[in-house]
C-alpha cells in the first residue's frame, strides 16, 4: 500500500532550493521533511507510507508530523487482534536538523512510543556552530532516545529525487560542493554526537564495575 499525505510532489526547483547542502543556507526559512513510514503486514509484506510536509501556522514540521500519525499509523497506540503493538518504522529527510524545542518534544513522545523507531537524515545542521548551543545538546537527547541521525550523502539525494520529487524522467544531477558539504557535516555531526558516545562507554564500564 502506498499513499501521500500531499497529493502533489515536489518540485525539482523547491526540492534543490530547500535542500541544497551549501554551507550558508540564506533565504531557506522554511524546513521541508520528506518521510517514509514503514509497518509489517505480514511475514513476507510490508506496507508504507509517503509524502513530504513543511511548516505551516507557526508549527515546526516536526510536530506537524506528529499530528498527522493516527492516520500514518494505525494501531500506534493500540494493539492488534492478537495483543501486541504494531510496530513501525519511520525515516525522515529533513531540509534541517530539528530545532533544541522540537528534538525535546520528539525525545518525549519516543519515550511514550517504543514501538516507533525514527531514523533522521539531514541536509544541513540548524544553529549547531556553537559548543555550547542547545541545538547541538537537542541531538544528542534524540540520539540517547535512540534515533539515528545522519548526514544526507548522494544516494540519499538521489533516493528523495526519485521518491518525492516531480522529476519528469530527469536524473538527479549532483551540485557543485554536494560531497564535499556532506563531508563537512559529517564531521561536525560525529563531533556533536561524541559525548553520547562516551557517556554509552562510561555506563558500561559501570555495569561492568570497572
Amino acid at each position: 500500500m502506498i499513499s501521500k499525505l500531499d497529493s502533489v510532489l515536489m518540485t525539482q526547483r523547491k526540492f534543490i532550493f530547500h535542500y541544497k547542502n551549501v554551507r550558508w543556507a540564506r533565504g531557506r526559512h522554511e524546513t521541508y521533511l520528506c518521510f517514509v513510514v514503514k509497518r509489517r503486514t505480514g511475514p513476507d509484506s510490508l506496507s508504507f507510507d509517503f509524502g513530504h510536509l513543511r511548516n505551516r501556522s507557526g508549527c515546526h514540521v516536526e510536530l506537524l508530523f506528529l499530528r498527522h500519525l493516527g492516520a500514518l499509523c494505525p494501531g500506534l497506540w493500540g494493539s492488534s487482534v492478537d495483543g501486541a503493538r504494531m510496530c513501525y518504522a519511520v525515516t525522515w529527510f529533513c531540509s534541517w536538523s530539528p530545532c533544541s524545542k522540537c528534538a525535546e518534544q520528539l525525545t518525549h513522545f519516543l519515550s511514550q512510543t517504543p514501538n516507533l523507531r525514527l531514523r533522521i537524515f539531514v541536509s544541513r545542521l540548524y544553529f549547531c556552530d556553537e559548543e555550547d548551543s542547545q541545538e547541538r545538546e537537542g541531538l544528542r537527547h534524540l540520539k540517547r532516545a535512540g534515533v539515528q541521525i545522519t548526514v544526507m550523502s548522494y544516494k540519499d539525494y538521489f533516493y528523495c529525487w526519485q521518491t518525492f520529487v516531480a522529476r519528469r524522467e530527469r536524473s538527479f544531477k549532483a551540485w557543485d560542493g554536494l560531497h564535499q558539504n556532506s563531508v563537512r557535516l559529517v564531521r561536525k555531526l560525529n563531533q556533536i554526537l561524541q559525548p553520547c558516545e562516551t557517556e554509552d562507554l562510561r555506563d558500561g564500564f559501570a555495569l561492568l564495575g570497572l
